[in-house]
C-alpha cells in the first residue's frame, strides 16, 4: 500500500508553546483516514499542516518531516499554490464565494490559467456530478451559490475542490454544521470518492468515523495516542486513553 503523505516527528509551536508533540502518521493512497479526539487535541492543527494552512498563522514553527509523494511539504522550493492544488481543503462551515454556482466551481481552474471554455464547462459538470449535487443545481448554475441550503453549499464547495483534480482532500468537520440528512449525503459522497482520492477527515462524530473511514488516528493533548485500521481501533484499542474516549469517559 502506497503512503501518499508521511509525517515523522512533526512538531508545531505557537511561539514557545509546543502544540503538536512528535506526530508519526502515514496516509495510505485512496483511503479515508479519520482524525478523532476531544476539542483542543491537535487534530485540526495537524490537518492544517498537510497543506501549509498554518503558514497563515503568526508565530508558528513546524519541525520534523512532512512529505507528499516523497517530497518535503515544507521545503523552501515547495510552491504553496501548487501544493494546495494537490491537497484540497473543505472547511467546517460551507464557504462558497458570493457568486454563481458555475463561477464557484470554475474558480480554481481560472486561477490556474485555464482559458478553454469547453474544458471549464466539462470540468464544472463532472465535478458537480462527483459531488452528488449536479441534479439539484444543473438548471440553476447562474444562481448565487449562497442561495442554496447548507448541505448543497457544502457539496458545491467539495465540487470546487474536485474541479482542480487534487490528489488529497482534507476535510475539517465538514458535516458538523449540517442537518443529519445533509450529513448523510456527504458521508455517502465520501465513500463514492475514496476510490479516486485520498481523504483525511477531522470529525468529532465517532459514529461517522466508524462508518466511513478505513483508518482512524486518535489525538489527545497534541499527541498521537494511537492509529490503525478503524475496525481494530474501535473494537480493540491498544491504549487505555483510546478506550476511555471511545466509551465516553471524557471528550
Amino acid at each position: 500500500m502506497t503512503n501518499v503523505i508521511t509525517a515523522r516527528n512533526t512538531r508545531l509551536y505557537y511561539g514557545e508553546h509546543e502544540a503538536l508533540h512528535g506526530i508519526d502518521l502515514d496516509f495510505p493512497e485512496h483511503q479515508i483516514t479519520a482524525l478523532i479526539g476531544p476539542s483542543g487535541s491537535g487534530k485540526s492543527t495537524f490537518l492544517r499542516c498537510l497543506n501549509r494552512m498554518n503558514d497563515l498563522v503568526a508565530g508558528v514553527t513546524i519541525t520534523g518531516s512532512l512529505k507528499l509523494d516523497g517530497k518535503d511539504i515544507y521545503s523552501p522550493q515547495t510552491d504553496v499554490v501548487e501544493l494546495r492544488k494537490h491537497v484540497g481543503m473543505v472547511f467546517q462551515q460551507p464557504n462558497p464565494f458570493p457568486f454563481s454556482v458555475f463561477d464557484n466551481v470554475a474558480f480554481g481552474l481560472r486561477l490556474a490559467g485555464i482559458k478553454d471554455q469547453a474544458m471549464i464547462r466539462q470540468r464544472v459538470e463532472t465535478s458537480l456530478k462527483q459531488a452528488a449535487v449536479w441534479d439539484e443545481v444543473k438548471d440553476k448554475l447562474t444562481e448565487n451559490a449562497l442561495a442554496f441550503s447548507g448541505g448543497q453549499q457544502q457539496r458545491i464547495c467539495i465540487a470546487r475542490v474536485l474541479a482542480v483534480q487534487p490528489e488529497i482532500i482534507l476535510m475539517d468537520e465538514p458535516t458538523s454544521a449540517l442537518d443529519p440528512v445533509s450529513a448523510g449525503k456527504i458521508e455517502d459522497l465520501l465513500l463514492d470518492l475514496h476510490d479516486k482520492f485520498t481523504i483525511v477527515i477531522v470529525t468529532h462524530n465517532m459514529q461517522q468515523a466508524s462508518r466511513i473511514s478505513d483508518r482512524t488516528a486518535f489525538f489527545l493533548d497534541g499527541k498521537l495516542v494511537e492509529a490503525g485500521s478503524t475496525k481494530q481501533l474501535f473494537m480493540a484499542p491498544k491504549q487505555d486513553a483510546t478506550s476511555d474516549y471511545l466509551n465516553g469517559k471524557f471528550g
